[in-house]
This record gives C-alpha cells, sequence and structure tokens, in this order.
C-alpha cells in the first residue's frame, strides 16, 4: 500500500467511513454538491431527505456502485476512492448491503442466502454464523426454507443476516424497511437496530422517513438538493434546527411572519423571542402544533372576538385543533394545534393559547 493511499493515524481511531468534499453528477446534473459526512465505529448515521435528494447516490458511492467524481472515500484508514488513483470495488471493501429489495437467491435456501458470503469459513462455522444471526432476527426456525415462502419482512430479516454474516466493518442500508407495512416496518427496524448495536458495525443507513431516523440514528445528515444541511443528533436537529427546511421537514408546523421590536416579536398567540435579529428585519415563525396549549374557557360561544376552536379531529393518540387565534389588537391567524389523547372541543369553543417557547423557531425571512 503505498503511502498516498493512507489516511493519518489521529483519523482512523475517530472514524471507520469519511465522505469527504464529495461531488457527483448526472449527465451534467449535479446531484451532490460537496459533501463531508463521516461514521464512526458503531454508530448509526442517518442520510435523511426527500426523493432525489442525493442521499442514495452518496450511500452507492461509500458502497462502490458509483465511481468516484470528486473528492475522497475512506474506510478505517485506507483510501477506497479517490477520482483518477484508486476505485476499490464493491466485493474488496468489507462493506455489508441491504436494499428496499432484498434480492435474495430464489434457487437458496435461507441458510444457504446467509452463508453465501462465507466461503472462507469451514461449513460448520459457516453454519454457526448464520444461525446465530437468524436468531438474533427471529428466523431461526427458517434455515431450510426458499425466499419465495416468506412475507416481505422476513425476506428482509434474511437480507440483513446475509449482509451482516461476513462481520463487515460498514453496514450501509438503502431504505430497507419502506417496503413494509408500518407495524411489521416497526417491529423489524427494533430488530435491526438492537442487531447492528450488538455487532458494532459502523452504520449508514438512507431513508426519506423523519420518523424512521429519529428511532435508528446516533446522528442524522438532513439533505436536500444535493448538499447536507444540518448533522447532529436527533434531538438537536428537532430542538435546535438552524434553517426552516429542518423544521417542516419533521412534520407539520404553523407559520406567521412579523417584525421584530425590542427584541421580540408579536403574533396573535403572543410575544416570541427574535433571538438577536436584527431590529425591524422581517421574520418567519414557525410554531409547532405541540407547542399551542390549549385551555377552554367559559365564555358565550359567540365571543367570536375572543380565540376559539373552529374544528376537533381525533387522530388516534393525539386530537388536532384547528384554531382561530385573535389578539388584542385584532389580529388572527388559522392554527392547528395537536393534542395528547382524547380532547375535542366543540365548534366556537372559546379558548386561551399558551405557547411552548421550545417547539417556536424564529427565522429572517428570505425575500
Amino acid at each position: 500500500m503505498t503511502a498516498t493511499l493512507k489516511v493519518t493515524q489521529a483519523a482512523s481511531h475517530s472514524t471507520a467511513l469519511t465522505l469527504h468534499n464529495v461531488r457527483h453528477a448526472y449527465d451534467g446534473h449535479t446531484v451532490v454538491k460537496g459533501v463531508d459526512l463521516s461514521v464512526a465505529p458503531g454508530e448509526v448515521v442517518c442520510l435523511l431527505g426527500p426523493s432525489g435528494c442525493g442521499k442514495t447516490t452518496l450511500l452507492r458511492i461509500a458502497a462502490g456502485l458509483e465511481v468516484l467524481q470528486e473528492g475522497s472515500v475512506t474506510l478505517d484508514d485506507t483510501y477506497i476512492a479517490m477520482p483518477g488513483q484508486r476505485h476499490l470495488p464493491p466485493e474488496k471493501r468489507n462493506v455489508g448491503l441491504a436494499f428496499q429489495d432484498s434480492a435474495l437467491f430464489p434457487h437458496l435456501s435461507v441458510l444457504e442466502n446467509v452463508t453465501f458470503g462465507l466461503k472462507h469459513l469451514a461449513s460448520r462455522q459457516r453454519r454457526e454464523r448464520a444461525t446465530q444471526l437468524l436468531e438474533q432476527l427471529g428466523m431461526a426456525k427458517y434455515v431450510d426454507v426458499y425466499p419465495h415462502m416468506l412475507s416481505g419482512g422476513q425476506q428482509q430479516r434474511v437480507a440483513l443476516a446475509r449482509a451482516l454474516a461476513p462481520s463487515p466493518r460498514l453496514m450501509l442500508l438503502d431504505e430497507p424497511f419502506s417496503s413494509l407495512d408500518a407495524r411489521l416496518r416497526d417491529r423489524i427496524r427494533d430488530d435491526t437496530l438492537h442487531v447492528l448495536k450488538k455487532v458494532g458495525a459502523a452504520t449508514l443507513l438512507v431513508t426519506h422517513d423523519p420518523e424512521e431516523a429519529m428511532f435508528m440514528a446516533d446522528r442524522i445528515a438532513l439533505m436536500r438538493d444535493g448538499q447536507i444541511v444540518q448533522t447532529g443528533t436527533p434531538q438537536a436537529l428537532y430542538c435546535t434546527p438552524q434553517d426552516p427546511f429542518v423544521v417542516t421537514f419533521f412534520g407539520d408546523v404553523n407559520e406567521l411572519k412579523g417584525r421584530v421590536h425590542n427584541g421580540f416579536v408579536s403574533t396573535p398567540v403572543g410575544r416570541v423571542p427574535a433571538n438577536g435579529l436584527a431590529e425591524g428585519s422581517a421574520v418567519q415563525i414557525m410554531i409547532r402544533p405541540e407547542a399551542l396549549h390549549i385551555v377552554e374557557r367559559n365564555l358565550p360561544v359567540e365571543a367570536h372576538r375572543h380565540s376559539h376552536v373552529v374544528m376537533s379531529k381525533l387522530l388516534g393518540r393525539t386530537s388536532l385543533l384547528h384554531l382561530c387565534a385573535h389578539d388584542d389588537s385584532g389580529r388572527e391567524a388559522h392554527l392547528h394545534a395537536r393534542v395528547p389523547g382524547v380532547f375535542l372541543p366543540a365548534e366556537g369553543q372559546p379558548v386561551d393559547i399558551h405557547l411552548d417557547l421550545s417547539q417556536v423557531f424564529v427565522f429572517p425571512l428570505k425575500a
């Protein structure tokens, strides 16, 4: 191995996978624009974003399924991709791959599928390794079954076991649960997370589902238009978003506009701190539905100059209220509030609206 293909010793202690200044284009259209990303040993990092944002392209570059055009990719202390100098093929990267389509070999049994990449081991060792993983994923009793006899969820578990069997240093998962129904998806995600943590592989997971990312990830890298908008823990992205896109991607929000006056912005539901934004500047106020705390008032229903309920809907674990909010100056705003449990005030019911400021975000209003 030449010196040009080695990473500094300090870097190898902290990261398993490193993507540095990665750029990629298809037919002249740039889909990845200078991305830096790292995954530490034992860490689960989720690439999150809408369709077409470049997240799957990044995963394919890490896997070696796309030839790197610009930037560099390292795995442990070795460069595995450098334009014009290095492109280690996928089969030599010690990387496990699992995709939305399980892509099992139809002519092989479950056991044979999982042991397919273990030909360097003795027969007994192959079987022991495969059986251990299948047991952890609840598939031990299906070792002699063929893929067409399994449900979609069962096939996905076998595909995961097959990817983990060679003990890869890096696991790459591309929307592996998206084709499953909601209840099955939750169970398999949970099983998968426990197995990934137990084996200790660095993991890069691509998903468009923010709830899945928050459940699975130690860190999330949220992408938009080929760039990472914000990277951090699930709590950091949800509680301290750095861009309006980050707020809206994690759920519905109420959006208002205003101007900064004496360090605050007035809204129909109260004053909001402007967090250092310039005096007189136009701002965008983003309020999560769960930030609105509702208290019914014993006032005549006709008192529509007071904030009141327009509509109430039960959504199962929560209730969604459509509100008409009024301030003292007569300004109105139509807002949504999400309340735990069954809370269904009648249409026209006067209410007081209190804000949880930890779920309210203020950004400069873009022209």
